[in-house]
């Protein structure tokens, strides 16, 4: 086993630990000399309870010794975004209108965490409440650069070799832009998938649960864990399938996007390399144009999300303004101006959208495309992206973030993989193909924090 076991994924210290080869107590010990070492620059947590957390990695050794049925993540550290609530810690959202707020109660996610063995050691760091005036915390690889907005804290946690695993939330690009600025595998689930009871709510349609990891198959084992299952949920019970093993193969899509001349040179020959690499590998790839009316996506997202965040933070914005972000405030007053028509138009047109790249999905198993436009921006908050992260969140399709490309500062960014709706399943079957041939590695290394 190696000294360093806080770069094992959740997978691999899963079966250790199950094995009796590995304690929970040693990877957690593991985990928190590393957070000792990097958060101080990385800044990553809003929270952390080292008792609590071996409290937790005792109970999972005790079950061990004892021969006691073990669940999928016994002893697993794994990070919690704080926009979810938890018994055990503050859930802050990121603003200091909510310091110190504690829920008195885990949001399901958490506790379908804790059901399965999880560690919790904390809660990390949030844009104030997710939207994106960026918290305190840093790019692991480069600490001069961005690590994302929203789902900064849980991805740079991840990147930095603090946790193997942590919750995400993503209601425009929060999940899948900061691992690809950190260089870490990230998922946003298909809406709906994913339980959003006891957390944080800036939208009714858009708000989606997610995860980062450095190891794909800890991806896949996150979704696996988390997902909703049976007859209380029929449209996921019925649509959600296993993929085919048809062997015919892969159909994949090269969309670049109605903001494609934003996007860096190096970005571009990147994708490019990579789709080469996928024809090569048998796949037949073409590159397309999404339906023109995609160009109106940004526009759609807007009237949803400004109108919903005036309505959901009218008290904080009304009561305490000078609490709140200028960015916040702006699109606020934004939505302030949101009639209710428009906003019932933003939700047909959303419905619209979501239909047409279903029928676009026809012909096709899966999207390639560039998770940013490049690598991490210098600087806090770093330049305004306008990439295709928020399309494939106001379709609610599932999508997978994977760290292939190395940008010329030496920086990680990631290629974006789509599915159809509620082909998750089946897209993680592609991701696992990409990887078996060579084409995406099976874990992103631990950053080397400076």
């Amino acid at each position: 086993m190696t000294a360093d076991l806080y770069t094992l994924s959740a997978t691999d210290a899963a079966r250790a630990i199950a094995s009796g080869r590995l304690s929970s107590e040693a990877l957690v010990r593991s985990c928190w000399k590393r957070i000792e070492a990097v958060e101080p620059k990385v800044r990553a947590w809003v929270c952390l309870d080292q008792a609590h957390a071996l409290d937790q990695a005792r109970t999972v050794d005790r079950l061990v010794r004892d021969g006691k049925p073990l669940r999928r993540l016994p002893g697993i550290p794994i990070g919690v975004k704080d926009v979810f609530n938890s018994l055990v810690f503050p859930t802050q959202m990121g603003s200091p209108i909510w310091s110190g707020f504690k829920a008195g109660n885990d949001a399901r996610t958490v506790s379908v965490l804790r059901l399965e063995g999880a560690v919790i050691p904390g809660k990390t760091v949030t844009s104030e409440f997710a939207v994106h005036w960026p918290g305190p915390t840093r790019n692991p690889h480069n600490l001069d650069h961005s690590p994302g907005t929203s789902s900064s804290g849980s991805v740079a946690a991840v990147a930095a070799g603090m946790v193997p695993a942590a919750l995400c939330t993503q209601t425009a690009g929060s999940t899948i832009r900061p691992a690809s600025f950190c260089g870490m595998y990230g998922m946003k689930p298909s809406f709906g998938m994913v339980p959003r009871t006891g957390m944080l709510k800036t939208t009714d349609t858009l708000d989606h649960v997610g995860f980062c990891a450095r190891a794909l198959d800890d991806v896949a084992l996150l979704l696996d864990v988390l997902r909703v299952r049976g007859l209380d949920y029929p449209v996921v019970h019925e649509r959600v399938r296993e993929p085919d093993s048809s062997g015919r193969p892969w159909r994949v899509a090269v969309v670049k996007g109605p903001f494609w001349s934003g996007t860096e040179d190096y970005a571009r020959e990147a994708l490019a390399s990579l789709a080469a690499a996928m024809e090569r590998a048998g796949m037949k790839v073409e590159e397309r144009e999404p339906p023109d009316e995609f160009a109106q996506a940004h526009a759609v997202h807007a009237d949803i999300y400004d109108s919903c965040l005036a309505y959901y933070f009218q008290k904080e914005s009304r009561q305490k303004p000078q609490q709140i972000s200028r960015k916040f405030r702006e699109m606020v007053e934004r939505g302030r101006q949101v009639t209710p028509a428009q906003y019932d138009a933003a939700l047909e047109r959303q419905t619209q959208l979501s239909r047409s790249l279903d029928h676009w999905f026809e012909d096709c198993d899966v999207i390639l495309t560039l998770a940013s436009n490049g690598e991490a921006p210098k600087g806090e908050e770093g330049r305004e992206q306008f990439d295709t992260c928020l399309i494939w969140t106001l379709c609610g399709v599932p999508v997978v973030t994977a760290p292939v490309f190395t940008g010329p500062r030496g920086l990680p960014f990631g290629a974006q993989l789509v599915a159809r709706k509620y082909d998750d399943l089946k897209l993680l079957r592609f991701a696992r193909d990409l990887q078996e041939a060579g084409l995406i590695p099976a874990a992103a290394a631990v950053a080397e924090v400076q």
